[in-house]
Formats: structure tokens, C-alpha cells, sequence
């Protein structure tokens, strides 16, 4: 909310340095100028004549005043010596590393974080007259953003909400330096680094996890293995062929692997029945 008094503020000191006369002086070196141009014709030329690239605007300061109007070019125009200095502005998209920030996060974990920043100047004149130097403080301040917004969210934010985080600080950088006529266009946060005991328990949680989930997953195979083989025993109960029945199948699959030893399993109703007749033939 405060961005934009102020900012409104400098247009109307702007507008206001504008309307001032220019007084008897420009008119005095306008007029000189112009003679010199005539005097050195053609020669002058090459120093009227400025030319800019497609991706290039030029603020013409005259007397040290902006000339009202947007930015020059591209293509030709002409200055006056003596009067008018000129400064190229390149439009096209700037990009910058931001340097390894250790940062403290909101849960007391510190971290490396870098990232990166894309830019462009949208409005030249502004870019002059409001910064020095557009390109180091938009890189100061991008180093401060990062290290401000990161030490309010938790380590777990920081290494799952990437996206949101970027989007949040773009939004800042670009509401920042709106009124210095630069556009901040993407911010990706490149790689978190965290300390190597940090790594390490983070390791041991995820297997310790891990190995819980397994544990679990291997205690309902056997409840669900017991279940299925109670049921597999009640029917095997109610028929004692079927019983007979498997014991062949076991056999058969027993005898496909060309073993030598066959052992085969006798029910214990049939020996009982055997030493019950044996016993009663002796006892007679």
C-alpha cells in the first residue's frame, strides 16, 4: 500500500520538473548547436544520427532532464551535441544466480538454499531515474527475499512446497520492483542442502517407516494365509476323500521333480485300524 503514494508522489515531482521553463541557457547552447551542426555538416551527422537495436530503448536526458515521452527506438533518431546524453537500456530477459543462502527455518533446521531469477525491464525510463543500479539491486533484493520468506515455513514446506514458495516470492520481487520498471518474471528455487547428520536421520526415519509398513503388510498375509487354511481344513474334514484325494496330488507333484526319495504319507485311521485287528488276533 505504501509503493504506491510514493510512487505516485515521484510522477507529480516529475511532472512538476517537467513544467519549469527551461530558461534563457538551453535556448543559448540549443542555438550554438545547431550552428556546429551546419558548421561540420556532414561530418556532424555522426554524432546526431544514434542508433538502436530491436531489443534496445534509449533515455535521452537533455540538460539533465528526461525528454518527456516513452523511450527512444528502435531504429534512428537524432540528439543534439552538447545537450542531450543518452543511455541504452537492454529490454530483453536478464537472468541471475542467487548465491547459497544458510537460512534457519521456521522448526530451528538450517539449510543451503540457492536459486534463480528472471527479468526484464519494462519501463527504461524508470529504470534510470528511480535506481543506480537496477541490475545489483534487484539481485540484493532477491538475496533478502529468500532468506526472509524461507525462515517462515518448516523444513517439511521448504522440500515439498517448492512451487508455491517461488510463486509467493515472484509475487514479492515483482511487487517490489514494479516501481523501479522491472518485470520479475519466473523464480525456481534451484537446490535445499541439509546437513549431513540432518540426511542421516532423515535415512534412518524413512527405513525405520519403511520397515514398520512391511511388517505390517507381512502380519496380514499370515492372518489372511490362517484364515484361508482354517477354511481349506473344515472342508477337508467334511470329506475324507478329498483329504485322500490331495495326498495323490502332492504325490504327483512331488514325483515331476525326479526325486528319488518318495515319502508318502499313510492316514492314522489306517494304522489304527491295522494294530486294532492285530491285537484283537491275538488275544483270540
Amino acid at each position: 500500500m505504501s509503493a504506491r503514494p510514493k510512487s505516485a508522489a515521484s510522477d507529480r515531482s516529475r511532472a512538476q520538473a517537467e513544467d519549469q521553463p527551461l530558461g534563457c541557457c538551453f535556448y543559448i547552447l540549443a542555438f550554438v548547436s545547431l550552428i556546429l551542426i551546419v558548421a561540420t555538416f556532414p561530418l556532424s551527422l555522426f554524432v546526431c544520427i544514434k542508433i538502436v537495436m530491436e531489443y534496445e530503448r534509449a533515455v535521452i536526458f537533455r540538460l539533465g532532464r528526461v525528454i518527456s515521452g516513452r523511450a527512444k527506438g528502435p531504429g534512428l533518431f537524432f540528439v543534439f551535441p552538447c545537450l542531450d546524453s543518452v543511455r541504452k537500456i537492454d529490454l530483453r530477459t536478464i537472468s541471475f544466480d542467487i548465491p547459497p543462502q544458510e537460512i534457519l527455518t521456521r522448526d530451528s533446521v538450517s539449510a543451503t538454499v540457492d536459486a534463480v531469477v528472471y527479468y526484464r525491464i519494462q519501463n527504461p525510463t524508470m529504470s534510470v531515474i528511480e535506481v543506480e543500479n537496477v541490475a545489483l539491486s534487484t539481485f540484493l533484493l532477491a538475496q533478502t527475499t529468500l532468506r526472509n520468506m524461507l525462515g517462515t515455513k518448516t523444513l517439511a514446506e521448504v522440500l515439498t512446497d517448492r512451487e508455491a514458495i517461488s510463486h509467493e516470492m515472484q509475487t514479492q520481487l515483482d511487487e517490489a520492483t514494479d516501481k523501479w520498471g522491472v518485470k520479475v518474471e519466473i523464480v525456481e528455487m534451484k537446490d535445499v542442502r541439509l546437513p549431513k547428520q540432518l540426511q542421516r536421520a532423515m535415512a534412518a526415519e524413512a527405513e525405520a517407516s519403511r520397515e514398520a509398513r512391511a511388517k505390517v503388510i507381512a502380519a496380514d498375509g499370515e492372518q489372511n494365509a490362517a484364515r484361508a487354511l482354517r477354511e481349506a481344513a473344515a472342508v477337508l474334514d467334511q470329506s475324507p476323500a478329498a483329504l485322500q484325494l490331495r495326498y495323490l496330488q502332492t504325490l504327483t507333484t512331488i514325483s515331476a521333480q525326479n526325486n528319488h526319495t518318495i515319502m508318502f504319507p499313510l492316514p492314522l485311521s489306517l494304522l489304527r485300524d491295522l494294530f486294532g485287528r492285530g491285537g484283537g488276533g491275538g488275544g483270540t
